[in-house]
C-alpha cells in the first residue's frame, strides 16, 4: 500500500475518516425552467411541499470563501478557503432536487458555522428531515445533534460531514481551493447531510453537535445552508431527484435513477401498484420501477431502465413519474442523455462514469498484496507497511535500515531478493476457493506495487514474473482459475501509479542505490532512457485492460499519469464488448474521475452517499506479509465481522487485505479468519450483500442498520443482547410484520411504542448469534 504522508506531498485525496448521513444525490444540479417538484397530487395523493430553508445568517461565525480578487478567508485554520467561483451563487438555490439558500461569497462575509452546539431555531412545525449542506476541515467529524419539539420532548442523531479535501465526493465539487498567496489544484468538496425529525411532533428547535472551535490541525464540522422538508397528512410521495446514468440496467438496457420519498403518514404497499417510469421522446421504460414497501419517512433509491432508438448521447429532455393507485404522485422533469457514447479523454466525459450496480451490491472483497517485498516481509509490527521495505531500508533512522543490515548484510541488494520470490506452492485454485469461503464477492491483486516488480507477462520490461522470480504469469493463473472454478468473482487489479527509484522517473528522488553506501545499482531488467508515462505506465495500464479485462482497476498513488486516455480506453472496453459490463475505477490514478474513495486503515464515521470502499490489513498495521507479527495480533473474526457490518451500513465497502508469502502459501491465520468469517456470512449475508443504507441513521450505539428495499428491514448489535433488544429509534415497522434472528427460524414478540422498539429475545436464540446478532424485520 501507500505512505500516506508520501502520498499526501503528491496532491492525492486520502479520504481519511469522513462522516455524512445523506438522503440526497451526490451530484449537485441546479433546477431548470418549469421542472416540477415534490407531489402533484391527484385523486390519492397528497401534494408535497418543497423543503424549507432556514436563515442562518445570525449563527455563520466562519469566512470559508474566497474568490478570485479577495483572499481573506479561513476555512480551516491555515487561511486555506473554498474558491467562490466554482460554488453555487448566493441565495435560494436548488442542489441534488432540494431547495437552499446558499451563503455569500462576498470578501469578510461569514457564511458557515462551525458547529459548537448552537441552537438554531426552526419554524414551529412537522417536519419529517432537515437536510444540510456540510463540510469538514482536518478529517471528517460527527456528533449527537438534538431536535427540540413544543412539547418539551427531544429526539437525537448524529450529524456529521466528511473532510473537504476529499474532493469529488460531494454535492458541490470544486477543482481547487485558496490556500495562502497560491491556487491550491487539488479538488474540494462541500456534502449533503441529513437529520431525521419526528413528524409526530412540532420542532421548534435544532442543536448542532459540539464538536469544538475551529484549530488548524483539529477536525471540526462546518454547516452552510440548512432546510426542512414539511411533513403532510395521507398518502403522500416525493420524487427527490432523478436522472440519466451510464449504466447497465441490464445487458441490453439503460438506467435511470431516481429518489422517492414517503412524505405523508400512510404505509406505502404493494396494494397501491407504485411505479417509477420514463417518459422521453426516442426510448421507453422497459423495467419500470416498483415500490412495494415503504414507510412514512423512509425513502427508495430506484433504476429505471430505458432502451433508445436513437444515436448514443442524444440529449432531451424527459419526464420521471411516481404514479399508483390510478394517479400520478410525483413527477419531475430532467435532461436525459439517452444512451452511452463512447467515453473521451476529457473530464467531462469521463466525469459521467460511476460506480457499478454490482459494486455496490457485493460489499465484500480481498485484497492481495504479493510481490518481491514478501521474501523479506518484515516492519515493525503494528508501525509500518511491510511492502515498503525497500523504501524504508533507505533511512537510516528507520528500523528496517538496521533489521537489514543485521539480517541480510550491507551488500545484500534489494534486488537479490527477486529469485527468492518463487511462487512454488502458488495456488490459484486454491486461492480463489479460499476468497469464495470467505463471503467475499470481489478481490483485488496487485499486479505491480512501488518496488516495479510486474506479475503478469508484461512486453514493456522484463522487470517482471514471467523473465524473472517465479517464471510464470500470476495475474493470468489466478484470472484464469477466478473465472473456471470461481465464475461469481469479480476480478480486480491493483496498479502502482509510480515505482520508487524507476531510473526514468524515481518517485523517491533517485534511482537504485545501495542505502549504506549509496553505490549506484541496476534496476534489474529495466533499461533506462524511456518516457516514463508513455512508454512504461500508460502501455502496462494497457496490457492489463486489454489482456486481463479486470473488473476493478485499482490505481495507487496518482502522480504523472495519461489516465484521462487510459481510462477511456478502460470504459470503452467494457461498454463495447460482446456482452457489455460495468466496471470500476478507485480515486488514485491522478485525475479527478473516480467511482468510489478509499480511505485507509480508516473508515468513515456515518453514512456517505458518493461510493467509498475502505480497505486495511487483518494485520494491525501491514497489506504485505510481515513475518514479525504474532497471530494474536490479527484481527479476529469479530473484529471483521463488525467492522465488516459497520463500513455496509454506512454506504461502504470492505477490501480486506491478505498478505501471502513468497512462495504463495497463505499463512493459516489469514486462512482461518477468512472462514470463520464466511461461516458468518453464509448465516447473516442477507443483511449485507444487496442492501443499502437507511437514511434515517447509521448507528445507534452498538447496533447498525440496513434496508432490503421492498423487503426488509436488518439491526444488527454487536453486543449479544440481552432478554429485550431496545432500538430507541423510528424503526420501520407496523402491525402484521415479522420480526426474527437470522440463524433462528422462529417469530419474536415485539411491540412499537413511543419511539421505541422492543423485541423479545430468548436465551436460546441468542444462544444462536456469534460475533454480531441480525435481527431482521420482514415487511408483510
Amino acid at each position: 500500500m501507500t505512505d500516506l504522508n508520501r502520498r499526501a506531498a503528491l496532491g492525492v485525496a486520502l479520504g481519511a475518516a469522513a462522516a455524512i448521513p445523506l438522503a440526497t444525490t451526490a451530484t449537485a444540479t441546479a433546477a431548470p425552467a418549469g421542472q416540477a417538484r415534490g407531489s402533484l397530487g391527484g385523486p390519492s395523493w397528497t401534494p408535497v411541499p418543497d423543503a424549507v430553508p432556514v436563515p442562518l445568517d445570525d449563527f455563520f461565525d466562519n469566512d470559508g470563501i474566497d474568490t478570485a480578487d479577495s483572499h481573506d478567508g479561513d476555512f480551516d485554520g491555515s487561511a486555506s478557503a473554498y474558491p467562490g467561483e466554482g460554488l453555487p451563487p448566493a441565495g435560494p438555490t436548488t442542489i441534488a432536487g432540494v431547495k437552499y439558500v446558499f451563503p455569500s461569497s462576498a470578501p469578510g462575509a461569514k457564511n458557515n458555522i462551525v458547529a459548537t452546539g448552537q441552537r438554531i431555531p426552526v419554524p414551529e412545525g412537522s417536519y419529517l428531515v432537515a437536510y444540510f449542506l456540510v463540510a469538514c476541515s482536518y478529517g471528517g467529524a460527527a456528533g449527537t445533534a438534538t431536535v427540540s419539539y413544543s412539547d418539551g420532548s427531544t429526539s437525537q442523531a448524529q450529524l456529521g460531514g466528511s473532510d473537504w479535501y476529499s474532493g469529488g465526493s460531494g454535492v458541490i465539487n470544486t477543482t481547487y481551493r485558496y490556500r495562502p498567496g497560491a491556487v491550491d489544484q487539488h479538488p474540494v468538496a462541500i456534502t449533503a447531510t441529513s437529520l431525521w425529525l419526528d413528524p409526530a411532533r412540532r420542532a421548534v428547535a435544532i442543536t448542532l453537535p459540539d464538536i469544538g472551535p475551529l484549530r488548524e490541525g483539529v477536525a471540526a464540522l462546518h454547516v452552510f445552508a440548512m432546510s426542512l422538508q414539511p411533513a403532510v397528512t395521507g398518502r403522500a410521495l416525493q420524487l427527490l431527484d432523478a436522472a440519466s446514468t451510464t449504466l447497465l440496467y441490464d445487458p441490453h438496457s439503460q438506467s435511470v435513477e431516481a429518489t422517492v420519498v414517503n412524505a405523508g403518514t400512510t404505509w406505502i404497499s404493494a396494494a397501491d401498484d407504485v411505479r417509477v417510469a420514463v417518459n422521453v421522446a426516442g426510448a421507453r421504460t422497459v423495467a419500470p420501477a416498483k415500490i412495494r414497501s415503504l414507510a412514512p419517512g423512509e425513502q427508495a433509491r430506484v433504476r429505471i431502465g430505458i432502451q433508445d432508438s436513437v444515436p448514443d448521447g442524444t440529449q432531451r429532455d424527459g419526464t420521471v413519474a411516481v404514479t399508483g393507485r390510478g394517479g400520478t404522485a410525483a413527477s419531475r422533469s430532467t435532461p436525459l442523455t439517452l444512451g452511452v457514447p463512447d467515453y473521451q479523454p476529457t473530464d467531462a466525459s469521463l466525469g459521467t462514469h460511476k460506480a457499478a450496480y454490482w459494486f455496490d451490491d457485493v460489499k465484500f472483497g480481498i485484497f492481495i498484496h504479493w510481490g518481491v517485498y514478501s521474501v523479506p516481509a518484515w516492519g515493525p509490527v503494528g508501525q509500518e507497511y511491510a511492502e515498503w521495505y525497500w523504501a524504508n531500508m533507505q533511512n537510516p533512522s528507520d528500523p528496517t535500515y538496521a533489521y537489514h543490515k543485521q539480517t541480510w548484510g550491507e551488500s545484500f541488494n534489494y534486488d537479490d531478493f527477486i529469485p527468492m520470490f518463487t511462487a512454488s506452492r502458488f495456488d490459484p485454485r486454491g486461492w480463489v476457493e479460499l476468497i469464495s469461503d470467505a463471503g467475499a464477492e470481489y478481490y483485488v491483486l496487485t499486479s505491480k506495487h512501488h518496488e516495479g516488480f510486474a506479475l503478469w507477462d508484461t512486453k514493456i520490461t522484463d522487470r517482471n514474473a514471467v523473465k524473472m522470480g517465479p517464471r510464470k504469469d500470476l495475474v493470468k493463473a489466478l484470472f484464469d482459475a477466478s473465472r473456471t472454478y470461481t465464475p461469481h468473482l469479480r476480478n480486480g487489479l491493483y496498479f502502482s501509479m509510480p515505482e520508487w527509484f524507476n531510473p526514468d522517473s524515481p518517485w523517491l528522488g533517485h534511482a537504485p542505490r545501495n542505502p549504506y553506501t549509496l553505490e549506484a545499482l541496476p534496476y534489474t531488467g529495466y533499461t533506462a532512457g524511456r518516457d516514463y508515462v508513455q512508454g512504461l505506465q500508460a502501455p502496462q495500464m494497457r496490457e492489463l485492460i486489454h489482456g486481463y479485462d479486470p473488473d476493478v482497476m485499482w490505481c495507487d498513488i496518482g502522480g504523472e499519469n495519461d489516465s484521462q486516455h487510459v481510462l477511456a480506453e478502460f470504459f470503452n472496453n467494457a461498454k463495447n464488448r460482446g456482452t457489455p459490463k460495468d466496471v470500476v475505477v478507485n480515486d488514485r490514478s491522478g485525475i479527478s474521475t473516480h467511482d468510489f474513495t478509499t480511505p485507509e486503515y480508516a473508515t468513515y464515521h456515518n453514512t456517505v452517499v458518493a461510493k467509498w470502499e475502505a480497505s486495511r490489513g487483518l494485520d494491525p498495521r501491514s497489506y504485505g506479509y510481515n513475518q514479525a507479527t504474532p497471530d494474536n495480533l490479527y484481527m479476529t473474526a469479530e473484529e471483521v465481522v463488525q467492522t465488516l457490518v459497520d463500513i455496509v451500513s454506512k454506504n461502504g465497502n470492505l477490501l480486506l487485505d491478505i498478505g501471502p508469502r513468497a512462495d504463495g502459501t497463505i499463512p493459516q491465520v489469514m486462512q482461518d479468519r477468512l472462514r470463520e468469517t464466511g461461516r458468518w456470512l453464509a448465516i447473516n449475508g442477507e443483511s449485507i450483500y444487496g442492501t443499502t443504507y437507511w437514511s434515517r441513521m447509521a448507528e445507534l450505539g452498538d447496533l447498525r442498520f440496513t434496508v432490503k428495499q421492498n423487503s426488509a428491514f436488518y439491526i444488527t448489535s454487536f453486543a449479544e443482547p440481552g432478554a429485550k433488544l431496545t432500538v430507541a429509534a423510528p424503526v420501520p415497522i407496523r402491525k402484521g410484520d415479522r420480526v426474527s434472528m437470522l440463524g433462528h427460524p422462529a417469530a419474536l414478540d415485539w411491540e412499537y411504542a413511543n419511539g421505541t422498539l422492543s423485541v423479545q429475545v430468548p436465551k436460546a436464540v441468542r444462544a444462536r448469534g456469534k460475533y454480531a446478532w441480525v435481527f431482521k424485520i420482514e415487511w408483510m
